[in-house]
């Protein structure tokens, strides 16, 4: 799944903010089979157009899923333009202040629980390697390594000896009940982020309150 930046993940939720569109979803939502414009005009008492307008700003926002298909069941010349039908959208979305990433720990540490089972190698080893491996797809993907961080919550900021401090923890509820297992993650995890940007930082645990028990130290000369 897609992790959407939080500006993407605000717009999608305040595309809910109006009364008609959270109707329009749920609409689809309990619908079996796929929504169209005309039946959802009809069930709301609204115009066509309206019913239109709303359906298509929740899937310009990633809420529904669109697909064209002729309602007859005709093919060919003759048999209509296809209807375009609204279904609810497959990914999630949630909003939190300061921003959290309980999804990415919830699939590493699956993740590394299944292989575990499959290989009999220890979970914790395990862990570390997933985690290693999903930073550097991130910071691949970031382009940069404090980058990386701003994208997936961490709230970077000079630490005044040529570092960078954390100022947010995205696993912090998990971090506080399972604090070794999630700050090795966490450390892992941002290892991986500066190889995958291809840069040279010092990433170690060095927990201190109301911040990240993971920070960086100047590049070693």
């Amino acid at each position: 799944m897609k992790h959407r930046s939080l500006a993407e993940r605000v717009a999608m939720v305040t595309a809910l903010d109006d009364p008609t569109r959270r109707d329009l979803l749920d609409l689809v939502s309990r619908s079996d089979t796929p929504v169209s414009r005309d039946q959802a005009a009809q069930a709301l008492g609204l115009s066509r157009r309206a019913a239109a307008a709303h359906l298509d700003r929740l899937a310009k926002e990633g809420l529904l899923a669109v697909e064209f298909r002729r309602l007859s069941g005709r093919t060919g010349p003759g048999a209509g333009r296809p209807s375009k039908l609204y279904r609810r959208a497959v990914d999630e979305v949630a909003v939190t202040v300061p921003e959290r990433r309980y999804d990415l720990a919830g699939e590493l540490l699956a993740a590394a629980v299944e292989e575990s089972t499959r290989s009999g190698e220890p979970v914790g080893p395990v862990l570390s390697r997933l985690a290693r491996q999903a930073g550097r797809a991130i910071g691949e993907a970031a382009g940069g390594f404090e980058q990386a961080l701003i994208d997936n919550g961490f709230e970077p900021r000079p630490g005044g000896d040529g570092g960078l401090i954390l100022g947010n923890c995205p696993f912090h509820r998990l971090a506080r009940r399972h604090t070794e297992t999630v700050c090795n993650l966490n450390l892992e995890l941002l290892r991986g982020a500066a190889e995958g940007a291809g840069e040279q930082h010092d990433v170690v645990l060095d927990p201190g309150p109301e911040r990240c028990c993971v920070r960086t130290l100047p590049p070693r000369s």
